[in-house]
């Protein structure tokens, strides 16, 4: 698709571009591995008619492992790169491991799908900025529902993140970005001594899905977007997209707004899994862009889908549009039903004045 004023086009080539010599030969150890699990799983499937399947199941578990020490090894070569199960102790890993379980389960139905998003993002914030305030403490001065003898009040001291949060804009990459971006924006809320609530910038980005993982486009539609330039300089920018495959969007919209002279102070984007090579490809093309995910999975298939994965996280979270009838930001809100909109009534009101302009 050529680039139109309305249009912004980022190839699969032009991100390959930004890796090492280093990071192709990590990636191609990977896909090796990948490849060994690959034949396993092909054994396991044949296996469920005619065996247990026990001696494969175990070299799995093998296989696995080796991939994980190898990812994190790669990690921890890039302190951009925060992986929640390898930067955390192992008392808690577990927490973490059941919780991505239940999301790539398929019997996980979509209320379910929700719920544990909503934990991973929890998960997420805290891992990124529970412990940001250091030595510096905050306090937090509450009237309570006890009005005998008086109106009582609380006081609870918590760390001071305020100058952490509140230079930030949160950033959604449309759709499957949506609720993520929402629950990022409601802990922001929550943790700031202020009750911080974060402006909204909403791109409307999209994969080209008839092309392969090599030769892949990315498109920015401008016409569809809904943001401000000056409101996004010399500002840290969050995104929260569940699943970071390529990274092709999140540089996209980057290099864009790079291109018009906009500056962030930082960038942050967080996923609940990322592939190594997204995470990879994000650090190498922007010098002051952090990766924080819950998960590390280490490949993608010839279609840029993240390997083993969970599916699309857009229809899991969302729903699947009717045939033609493709519902904007402000029906998927809707959709999202009384109960999340009344919990994230102080974002909804946000991206609804930024669509809005009201």
């Amino acid at each position: 698709m050529p680039e139109t004023d309305n249009e912004i086009v980022l190839k699969a080539t032009d991100l390959d571009g930004f890796l090492t010599e280093d990071d192709g030969e990590r990636l191609r150890e990977m896909n090796r591995l990948y490849d060994a699990a690959i034949e396993i799983f092909r054994r396991l499937v044949a296996a469920r008619d005619r065996s247990d399947g026990s001696e494969d199941r175990s070299r799995l578990i093998d296989l696995y492992n080796e991939m994980g020490a190898f990812m994190q090894q790669v990690a921890a070569n890039d302190p951009r790169i925060e992986v929640y199960s390898f930067g955390t102790p192992k008392e808690v890993h577990g927490e973490a491991s059941r919780l991505i379980a239940k999301l790539r389960d398929t019997r996980t139905e979509r209320a379910e799908f929700i719920y544990y998003t909503q934990r991973a993002y929890e998960l997420l914030f805290n891992f990124s900025y529970g412990a940001r305030g250091g030595s510096r403490k905050n306090y937090l001065v509450v009237p309570t529902p006890v009005t005998d003898p008086v109106q009582n009040f609380a006081v609870h001291k918590i760390p001071d993140v305020d100058t952490a949060l509140e230079n930030t804009v949160m950033c959604v990459m449309l759709r499957g970005a949506l609720l993520p971006s929402m629950i990022m924006s409601k802990e922001i809320e929550e943790y700031s001594s202020t009750g911080y609530v974060t402006p909204f910038a909403l791109f409307r980005i999209a994969r080209n899905e008839e092309r392969r993982e090599k030769d892949m486009e990315y498109i920015l539609d401008l016409k569809r977007s809904f943001f401000r330039l000056e409101d996004l300089h010399d500002r840290d920018l969050v995104f929260a997209d569940p699943m970071n495959a390529t990274g092709g969007s999140l540089v996209t919209i980057l290099r864009y707004l790079e291109n018009e002279g906009v500056r962030p102070r930082s960038i942050r984007f967080f996923n609940v899994i990322a592939a190594l090579k997204g995470a990879l490809r994000i650090v190498r093309a922007l010098p002051n862009a952090t990766v924080t995910t819950l998960w590390m999975d280490p490949v993608l298939n010839d279609s840029a889908y993240i390997l083993p994965g969970l599916g699309d996280a857009g229809d899991r979270l969302n729903g699947i549009d009717q045939e033609g009838l493709r519902r904007n930001i402000i029906q998927l809100i809707a959709d999202y039903g009384s109960n999340i909109s009344e919990l994230y009534r102080s974002q909804v009101r946000e991206i609804e004045r930024t669509v809005l302009r009201v």
